[in-house]
């Protein structure tokens, strides 16, 4: 099988991570400061709390601007940050949305009561009745507070992903309508030119990402590549690999330790989008994911019948040897969590320690093969068997294993509580934190 291989970075490089994340900062904070600027260039009104709620409302808008550019799935940025963190950063910047802009209306309406004989209640429903654009604005609102709620994570894990990204697709009306307002009764918008060149230009550069990372780029590689089902073969009872063929794969910009959503085209299961790994490493002729029955979608892998056509948005994901620091590695995989280990050590360079984490020993899927690409590559491998307590992977056990682990990269994937335990016992070993990597793949579905 061919890989393509990637050395690491030379120590000195700047990080991938550290660039990506310091760009998505420095655009921020110089967007505030344009904001800033146009507001003060158009003037104040007499109303001290008008003249808040109208700075809130223009610093709400550019979060939502910037929240649309963290979710637009721009492969540059993915692979530097990866889905997981954008994704956190995306639901924080709502939370951050969601408090301008109620202090946007709240001052608003109270600045304007002021001025008037109405209460803050009549007040709001006379500006909606009167004024243009403030009804939409509302509306907006009420999309926004009820996205926020379903988003909150006592919410989050009762709904089906496909329920909370149904419903979460409304922010794009709230977005819209909340646009339109600013271009009716916005002074900033209108002061200048300049200011409505600017602003024209935020709201295109983050709706036209959207529309590129999550609409252009997937039909135009799945138009490109063809992707249809060539095998299905059981791995364990619960455990089932999927091959994939296609043209041109050799032009996929995939990398081992990335994950696509994939929709498998039958009359059942076409609107179910389901996050999977890559078990292998691209070749340039097959893409394989390996998954466990944890829900209907993986559960009903097994029954795909070859031929069928597949949907794969991607890849995603900065689990990759992109991130490398060090010339040497330690892999460490819990359960299914294998697949992304697996394709890594196929592609990875230098010496290799590689720790299984199991319950059994019937639970170890694609150990064959581990212990095969281990033998050839002459990286080391441990299956690490029994129950979660004690601990197998605490600080002692690991240090045991990997003697010179400080001096390697990390790249860990397994159940979120297992991961929580390695991380932490990785803190008390003083693994310094860019070697090590991880990604909460849960978190993309």
């Amino acid at each position: 099988m061919t890989t393509v291989q990637s050395p690491p970075a030379p120590p000195t490089a700047i990080r991938p991570r550290v660039v990506a994340r310091t760009g998505l900062y420095a655009v921020l904070v110089a967007n505030l400061a344009t904001v800033t600027f146009f507001f003060t260039q158009a003037g104040f009104a007499s109303n001290t709390l008008i003249v808040l709620g109208r700075l809130a409302g223009l610093y709400g808008a550019l979060l939502m601007a910037f929240q649309l550019l963290l979710v637009a799935r721009l492969p540059w940025l993915d692979r530097r940050i990866g889905m997981d963190r954008l994704t956190s950063w995306h639901r924080w910047t709502g939370f951050g949305i969601l408090w301008t802009l109620l202090t946007h209306a709240v001052f608003i309406t109270f600045g304007y009561a002021e001025s008037s004989s109405l209460d803050p209640v009549n007040q709001i429903v006379d500006l909606a009745e009167t004024v243009e654009g403030v009804l939409r604005a509302v509306v907006a609102f009420g999309i926004i507070l009820v996205v926020g709620a379903v988003s909150a994570r006592y919410a989050r894990r009762r709904l089906a992903y496909e329920t909370w990204h149904f419903i979460h697709l409304y922010t794009y009306v709230a977005v819209v309508l909340a646009f339109t307002h600013q271009v009716a009764v916005g002074t900033t918008f209108t002061a200048s030119d300049a200011a409505t060149a600017y602003w024209y230009g935020v709201w295109s550069v983050a709706l036209g990402s959207v529309a590129l990372g999550r609409l252009v780029l997937p039909l135009w590689r799945n138009w490109r590549h063809q992707l249809r089902v060539t095998a299905v073969v059981p791995e364990a009872d619960n455990v089932v690999s999927v091959y994939m063929t296609g043209r041109d794969l050799d032009r996929m910009p995939a990398r081992a330790g990335q994950f696509f959503l994939w929709r498998f085209m039958t009359r059942d299961r076409w609107w179910q989008a389901n996050p999977f790994s890559l078990s292998a490493a691209p070749d340039g002729r097959t893409l394989r994911l390996t998954a466990k029955a944890a829900g209907d979608g993986s559960a009903g892998l097994r029954h795909v019948k070859v031929g069928t056509r597949v949907f794969a948005e991607g890849p995603y994901g900065a689990f990759t040897a992109m991130h490398r620091t060090r010339p040497e590695a330690l892999l460490i995989a819990g359960g299914v969590g294998v697949t992304p280990i697996r394709a890594l050590l196929e592609e990875l360079e230098g010496h290799a320690v590689v720790i299984y984490r199991v319950a059994t020993d019937r639970d170890a899927v694609l150990y064959d093969e581990l212990r095969d690409l281990a033998l050839a590559k002459g990286a080391e491998l441990h299956l690490v068997t029994g129950p979660p307590v004690p601990d197998r992977l605490a600080p002692g056990e690991l240090a045991r294993l990997v003697p010179d682990l400080a001096d390697r990269d990390v790249f860990l994937c397994g159940p979120p509580p297992m991961m929580n335990a390695v991380l932490g016992s990785l803190r008390e070993l003083d693994v310094p934190k860019p070697q090590i990597h991880f990604e909460r793949f849960s978190l993309a579905g």
